[in-house]
């Protein structure tokens, strides 16, 4: 196993779509170990769920599952919007295979029976290529710096953001399909308060900066990034 220095940094959400309840009870305590907060999901109707309605930094799955195969899975995913790093864990392994799954949107392709170790250390290359991955964001305003921390508008004006005006913002831009929650907000991007109407203050601040078009309001629901 990987010592506590080589795990990554800081925790991360990740979603494993396993039907075989032994290897998911043993990979599911592997990753919580290695520092990951870990939903199982052993049907892909389960996955579908949870990739829509929860926000995850990696996604595991198996290819042959019941209700939804895990190609059609990630395919559905992928057409939602829902950009999370994949990685495909598959007895299927042949290249024909590995390209399929490539194909259908996954980030990486591992066959069974697989190495624990190489698995960790897969799963840390993708989340730093999703970290390091920065660029520009297209949001309804213009277009957003993350390192920098500022929307160029249409007009061109420079438009600067607070560290935590800009985490939420990219948060909605990274999944510009997904309508997120108060809770889940809070949890991504304001984590050392409590009260949910932080989120609020922030998307009014964002508002004010930029358009009131910048973040829609989904009733009943929560927030997700609005029509550019």
């Amino acid at each position: 196993m990987l010592s506590r220095e080589d795990a990554m940094p800081e925790s991360a959400r990740l979603l494993l779509v396993e039907d075989d309840r032994q290897l998911a009870t043993m990979l599911e305590q592997i990753l919580v170990g290695e520092g990951y907060d870990v939903d199982v999901a052993r049907d892909g109707q389960r996955g579908l769920h949870l990739g829509l309605t929860r926000t995850y930094d990696v996604i595991v799955l198996d290819r042959g599952l019941p209700a939804i195969d895990g190609l059609d899975l990630l395919g559905r995913l992928r057409s939602r919007g829902v950009v999370t790093p994949a990685l495909v864990l598959s007895a299927l392994g042949n290249p024909a295979d590995r390209v399929a799954g490539l194909d259908a949107g996954a980030e990486d392709y591992m066959s069974k029976p697989f190495d624990v170790d190489e698995l960790a250390a897969r799963l840390r290359a993708l989340r730093r290529r999703q970290r390091d991955h920065v660029g520009t964001l297209h949001v309804p305003a213009g277009t957003l710096d993350v390192g920098t921390r500022q929307v160029t508008t249409s007009s061109g004006a420079l438009v600067d953001l607070s560290e935590r005006e800009c985490s939420l913002l990219e948060l909605l831009a990274r999944h510009p399909r997904q309508v997120f929650s108060r809770p889940e907000i809070l949890d991504r991007v304001f984590t050392d308060a409590e009260d949910e109407g932080v989120v609020d203050t922030y998307v009014y601040y964002l508002r004010r900066k930029l358009s009131r078009s910048t973040v829609a309001t989904v009733r009943g629901a929560g927030y997700r990034l609005g029509a550019g």
